[in-house]
């Protein structure tokens, strides 16, 4: 239990990377909370994770993001509703103002060692991270691959349970 408070801290000030899935929980429990649970691509999760995840990110100086991370989570929102679409995508637009994006060529991530096991978006985390800054994930391959390649990263899973 140590180790989480340590981590965040070597990181406060590098910044936080946070993966497709949370950030799409990030981004939908911003506009409504109550949409966690009906909305089909959140519904595993809870209004607490939303809390959890909302109390980690404000530990952080920056949210670290990619193009990749932020096309899954636009293509994710396409089954919205049409009544609730406009308005979330306009305060989805205001929201990706405040992260700080990272671009590699596409081409340039094919070519990693890794692609082949993770694809691109993963892939691109990967190779940005490594002493960067610290990825939280609800991806398991992908958190045990970072970590046992010596890059810090944290388990959502293993802090849900432990009201963290």
């Amino acid at each position: 239990m140590d180790y989480y408070p340590k981590i965040i801290q070597n990181y406060r000030s590098k910044g936080l990377l946070i993966d497709s899935n949370l950030l799409l929980l990030y981004f939908i429990g911003k506009y409504n909370p109550s949409m966690i649970q009906s909305f089909k691509r959140t519904k595993k999760y809870t209004i607490e994770d939303f809390d959890l995840l909302s109390q980690i990110a404000s530990f952080f100086a920056k949210l670290i993001t990619t193009p990749n991370i932020l096309t899954e989570v636009s293509n994710l929102c396409n089954s919205l509703s049409d009544n609730i679409k406009d308005n979330y995508f306009t305060e989805f637009a205001e929201r990706i103002q405040v992260l700080n994006e990272h671009y590699k060529q596409s081409s340039d991530i094919c070519s990693l060692d890794h692609f082949k096991k993770f694809g691109l978006t993963d892939s691109g985390i990967i190779d940005l991270v490594k002493g960067n800054f610290l990825v939280l994930s609800d991806d398991l391959p992908l958190t045990n691959y970072l970590l046992s390649k010596n890059i810090d990263a944290i388990n959502f899973n293993h802090l849900r349970p432990q009201n963290w």
